[in-house]
């Protein structure tokens, strides 16, 4: 698999077709390039005349763990900045999902050059949501470190995942200082905690007057509190000229999704089974723009 360096860290990637406009498609949480449902939509893009760039982030998949940045969007914006230079691409479309579309906006307020269109969906938001974040990626190895220091998370799950994916990991977590790192996550914490005039977690709502860029938002379903309805309409008022449509999907997949993932049973419906379904909307918007 192709990488490049970025920030002293390794970048796995790669491109999916062979001709077009390059479209960035960035998944939610720490979820890789690899996780189910995300290469379908790619694919379909593909189909449908573009070229399809998938990248796994840092601390996802098997690129280097890093650790640095505001937020860790902040720095994945960084990073997808980076990448997109070595690899003499852009401006490109940037479409994501959940936290892919936290990046993704994050990316076109800091480097507005590098972005051609933006496609968002899932876009998290909410007390529920942001504080769901903060504790499932925040808090269990600030907590972890705070104990027994930066050795302690090579015993955690999550990091022995990525040093499975990536054996190189090991000694990039080994190296960390832990002060450092207790500073970083608390500063990546405080990100999740909701703030008057801060509608998506860790920007404030002046950065969306940087979005110049045809932008198509496929609202949150009517009752998904990870990805609330309300935040997609707030999102839409605060970029300028942006369409917003309907999920193409049930409004209730995501809670199907995490009842099925809950119960351990056969699963009707993945986390992001269902985003290829916004390949026909996807395509229609990039065609009419």
């Amino acid at each position: 698999m192709p990488t490049a360096t970025v920030n002293g860290g390794k970048v796995v990637y790669e491109i999916l077709g062979d001709t077009g406009d390059l479209i960035v498609l960035t998944p939610g949480g720490r979820y890789s390039k690899e996780i189910p449902g995300l290469r379908p939509l790619a694919e379909a893009l593909v189909a449908g005349g573009y070229r399809v760039l998938l990248w796994d982030r840092p601390n996802c998949g098997a690129s280097d763990v890093q650790f640095y940045g505001q937020t860790e969007s902040h720095m994945r914006a960084e990073t997808l900045r980076g990448l997109l230079t070595e690899l003499g691409t852009g401006p490109v479309i940037l479409a994501g999902g959940s936290g892919g579309a936290r990046d993704s906006m994050l990316t076109t307020m800091l480097y507005p050059e590098l972005v051609t269109d933006l496609v968002l969906w899932n876009i998290v938001g909410g007390v529920y949501g942001t504080f769901n974040l903060g504790a499932y990626y925040v808090l269990p190895s600030l907590q972890t470190v705070r104990a027994l220091g930066t050795e302690g998370l090579l015993r955690m799950k999550e990091w022995q995942e990525l040093i499975a994916e990536n054996p190189a990991n090991e000694q990039r977590l080994r190296a960390l200082d832990s002060d450092e790192f207790v500073k970083l996550s608390l500063r990546w914490l405080n990100a999740y905690v909701p703030k008057p005039g801060q509608t998506i977690p860790g920007v404030d709502d002046e950065m969306f007057e940087r979005i110049q860029v045809p932008t198509l938002i496929i609202r949150g379903g009517a009752k998904d509190m990870d990805h609330p309805k309300r935040t997609s309409l707030e999102v839409h008022c605060l970029i300028e000229g942006s369409t917003l449509i309907d999920p193409p999907w049930p409004e209730d997949a995501w809670e199907r999704a995490m009842e099925d993932r809950a119960q351990g049973r056969a699963k009707q419906y993945n986390m992001f089974d269902t985003w290829v379904l916004a390949a026909p909307e996807i395509l229609k918007f990039l065609g009419d723009r």
